[in-house]
């Protein structure tokens, strides 16, 4: 099965759902223990994009000239 790539806006929305869930106390323990994973996914997801973006940025600057 291919899995769609989750855009960093999609993974950020993701996020807030599940931390709203959390406030609210709607998760029984089952439930906390997949969001939690889902969560530290969703985390490593934007921690991966973020580091690929910086790394364009860092070569399209040092490749500039002012």
């Amino acid at each position: 099965m291919v899995q769609k790539k989750i855009t960093y806006s999609e993974a950020t929305a993701e996020l807030e759902s599940i931390l709203q869930r959390l406030r609210s106390g709607e998760l029984g323990v089952d439930e906390l223990t997949a969001a939690t994973t889902r969560a530290k996914a969703l985390i490593e997801i934007c921690r991966q994009q973020l580091t690929v973006t910086k790394q364009e940025l860092d070569t399209i600057i040092d490749n500039t000239t002012l």
